[in-house]
């Protein structure tokens, strides 16, 4: 209907239709667009369509030859493509999802395809696997409470976000509404209330903006965000980070890096510093680490080859460490590793309670420390930030009064309800 109406009004227009197979209809789709008129429909190829992903297409192309929409395209064409993407889709198998099949239920909860396989990867790594049916059902709450928006990058992340956000608090609408001075958000949903990705079309959800807004001492932003943006400095970022890493080891697709994405590039040159050039690995050596007896070959640059054997892997130390035994290049080398494999026995965490106790939203890492001991700080202040799964919320202080003790610190790894702070009111 929507393309025939297209079409109909604009009958110059190239149309142009996308779509993800998350229900399983995306052919039948496709199909029925082109015959209403569209010029180009997207698909994938057979071996990485499907799901969350674009129909796919070689199905289209059967099903439409021989029809006035005969694609010319052979499948005799498609079978080498489809057979080196069914090799490479093996090798990357340890980022599948897991998604085994269709979800009409997408008609319901409306998440994006291109959203749906991270909300749910999103969904394990915080504890919530055996929620995920009730994170579906709270995304389109959480899309309502927002203002029903369009939900594309980042809009889509803002509210899967409040969705995961409200589903480890257990809130609904009205307590979102109530408690919203003083709820530790998700950093994209405050972000997206104050308007740094822009105005949606039905405009922002009142009272819920203003009572984020003043119980965070945050000023809206009028107009388009971009507009305001000062000047980057991409020379004076330069010198910054040549000053840090060094001045071969900086050029300018860093810089560019850096500029849009600070944290995840310092994260990565932090691994970089302790594993090396890893981008030298073969993809499937980087993804499935060696057994024991394995054998292999690596280039390293002209004339720098060697042969690698994993000789055996020592017992883990009191330290962490183990020592990892090679052979390379018919030379012996003896590798002390920290195994991060091992879960520490220690005690647990205290867990957060009563007046004053500040404790973590959710599981994730702490990334931000705010506030030290013997520092005042007021009700609904950002004492913390945890960073879970590319979700980032900032911990209000839950009292006005002085921290009186703080039991983690940057780097750590926190569970839902961990205590880490306490504040003495006054």
């Amino acid at each position: 209907m929507l393309v025939s109406a297209l079409r109909a009004e604009h009958p110059d227009v190239p149309i142009h239709v996308h779509t993800h197979d998350t229900a399983g209809s995306g052919v039948a789709s496709m199909i029925a667009a082109a015959e209403s008129g569209a010029d180009v429909v997207d698909a994938a190829i057979d071996a990485m369509s499907g799901l969350t992903s674009q129909p796919s297409l070689g199905a289209l192309v059967a099903n439409m030859a021989g029809t006035e929409l005969d694609t010319g395209i052979k499948a005799s064409e498609i079978a080498p493509l489809n057979t080196y993407w069914e090799n490479v889709r093996q090798i990357y198998a340890p980022f599948e999802s897991g998604q085994l099949s269709g979800s009409s239920d997408v008609y319901q909860h409306e998440i994006p395809g291109g959203q749906y396989t991270n909300l749910l990867f999103q969904s394990r790594q915080l504890g919530l696997t055996e929620k995920w049916p009730e994170i579906k059902k709270k995304y389109a709450e959480a899309n309502i409470i927002l203002g029903d928006i369009p939900k594309v990058t980042p809009s889509s992340k803002v509210v899967g976000d409040l969705a995961q956000f409200m589903v480890a608090q257990n809130l609904d609408a009205t307590s979102i509404l109530d408690q919203a001075d003083s709820l530790a958000f998700p950093q994209s949903v405050v972000q997206y209330l104050r308007g740094e990705i822009g105005v949606p079309p039905g405009g922002f959800p009142e009272p819920l903006r203003t009572k984020v807004l003043k119980g965070r001492g945050l000023q809206a932003v009028e107009g388009r965000p971009g507009a305001s943006l000062k000047d980057y400095d991409f020379e004076a970022a330069e010198r910054k980070l040549k000053a840090t890493y060094g001045e071969t080891d900086v050029n300018f697709k860093d810089v560019l890096s850096h500029a849009l994405y600070p944290d995840v590039f310092i994260d990565w040159k932090a691994f970089e510093s302790v594993y090396g050039e890893v981008g030298r690995l073969p993809t499937h050596l980087f993804l499935n680490p060696m057994k024991e007896g394995d054998e292999i070959e690596l280039e390293q640059g002209v004339g720098r080859q060697f042969l690698i054997k994993l000789l055996s892997k020592g017992q883990v130390k009191e330290d962490g460490t183990r020592v990892v035994v090679f052979e390379v290049n018919g030379e012996r080398w003896f590798m002390p590793v920290t195994d991060n494999s091992l879960q520490s026995e220690g005690s647990k965490r205290e867990k957060a309670s009563g007046p004053g106790s500040v404790g973590s939203p959710m599981p994730g890492v702490i990334v931000k420390m705010n506030v030290k001991v013997g520092e005042s700080v007021k009700e609904g202040e950002s004492v913390a930030s945890l960073s879970a799964m590319k979700m980032e919320s900032n911990i209000p202080a839950t009292a006005t009064g002085k921290v009186t003790r703080i039991l983690v610190n940057i780097g750590d790894k926190v569970e839902a309800d961990d205590l880490l702070m306490e504040i003495s009111e006054e």
